[in-house]
């Protein structure tokens, strides 16, 4: 395996019950605090009021920040920011999803810096210092309550870029099942595969001897497809809940990745389609997944074979490599087709006048991923296959 060094400083506080946490945690870090959400999910779930009376029994200071979208804009950062400049915040609790805690994340940076925040998300600049964060979580999907990875975009340049850094984690995060009982189905869905594609991305990488970060992603994934199937039809049982908000914890948090460097093209190609039509990120990965993994196998059969057999229960008796992988891979297609999830580009209306476009965004900076680095032309195709 490759040498490493890992760190994650994040304090998780998971359970039912565990909100009562809160104002001791922010206690550590002030009374002024800037409270960051998206749409409104949380006052109609009661999140919202349970968070607002815990604070205010304890005197803190709270400064509302609605508002964040699917996929986090840099214009909310900046506003977020000028609102902790503003009212001199001393700490950020996210409450929500992903996308909640990624916009966050720049916030938190862009709160302690005079220049454009863009800078920290292209690398032009690396944070110095940041505000501390709390995160809150409210859907299942990404682990950006528990690593330090964020996505935003630009808008008015259609770009997305994931960026990270160790100013990015948060100081703890609290994860109780109760508020995701009320997530819609097909964020539900999305959350599943989400948690799905971040365990994909790890598990295609190129180091040797990695056995053990192989059979646990293996056993994450069968763990996660078997919750995820019941789940779907079970939305509101409680301990299905919690073992996908655990799942989707471990998708993404550092731990399956140890001594090994994944590929994560499929994302970089997904960030290019949501920045120009801003479809829901794992929606995109659905489509996009499966035909990355047909176009990838030639080259590395036997880790597609691997995948096949160990996960999606592929009989190899008396088949090629390629008749093995394939079939996993139509297996894939179909859990994802079966619980709900988008199959085509056309089916978020998504025509070919576009892809080149998305393919120029995606190969920006050369060959698009660590474990297949494909070329500009080659992620057109893919994308074409999509359609």
């Amino acid at each position: 395996m490759d040498n490493f060094i890992f760190n994650n400083p994040t304090k998780l506080i998971f359970g039912q019950g565990q909100l009562q946490h809160l104002p001791k945690e922010l206690e550590t870090y002030g009374k002024k605090v800037l409270l960051v959400y998206g749409g409104g999910s949380i006052k109609r779930n009661g999140l919202y009021d349970e968070i607002m009376k815990l604070l205010k029994d304890d005197d803190f200071e709270v400064v509302d920040m609605p508002g964040v979208e699917p996929n986090p804009r840099l214009s909310t950062a900046k506003r977020g920011a000028d609102l902790c400049k503003e009212h001199n915040i001393d700490v950020i609790i996210a409450a929500g999803g992903g996308s909640v805690i990624d916009c966050t994340k720049l916030i938190a940076s862009a709160a302690k810096y005079d220049g454009d925040p863009w800078d920290f998300v292209t690398g032009k600049a690396t944070p110095k210092e940041a505000l501390p964060f709390g995160t809150v979580l409210t859907i299942t999907a990404t682990s950006s309550e528990m690593n330090a990875g964020s996505v935003i975009t630009n808008e008015e340049t259609q770009e997305k870029y994931g960026w990270g850094g160790p100013l990015n984690y948060p100081k703890f995060s609290i994860l109780d099942p109760k508020y995701t009982l009320t997530v819609p189905l097909d964020q539900t869905v999305n959350g599943i595969v989400d948690t799905m594609s971040h365990i994909f991305e790890q598990y295609f990488h190129t180091a040797d001897n990695a056995l053990f970060q192989d059979e646990i992603c293996e056993a994450a994934l069968r763990s996660v497809m078997k919750t995820g199937e019941q789940l779907v039809k079970d939305p509101e049982n409680t301990e299905l809940r919690e073992s996908m908000m655990f799942a989707g914890v471990w998708g993404l948090n550092g731990f399956l990745s140890m001594g090994t460097r994944g590929d994560w093209g499929t994302h970089n190609i997904e960030h290019a389609v949501s920045a120009v039509y801003d479809i829901p990120h794992a929606g995109g990965l659905a489509i996009l997944f499966p035909h990355w993994m047909k176009h990838t196998f030639p080259k590395n059969p036997q880790r597609f074979v691997q995948l096949a057999v160990n996960v999606f229960g592929v009989d190899s008796a008396d088949k090629t490599n390629e008749e093995i992988a394939m079939e996993g891979i139509d297996r894939l297609s179909a859990y994802w087709k079966g619980i709900g999830a988008p199959v085509t580009l056309a089916d978020y209306d998504i025509d070919d006048s576009k892809l080149e476009l998305i393919a120029e965004k995606a190969a920006v900076n050369g060959p698009v991923g660590g474990f297949a680095k494909l070329s500009k032309d080659e992620v057109l195709t893919l994308l074409k296959a999509s359609l």
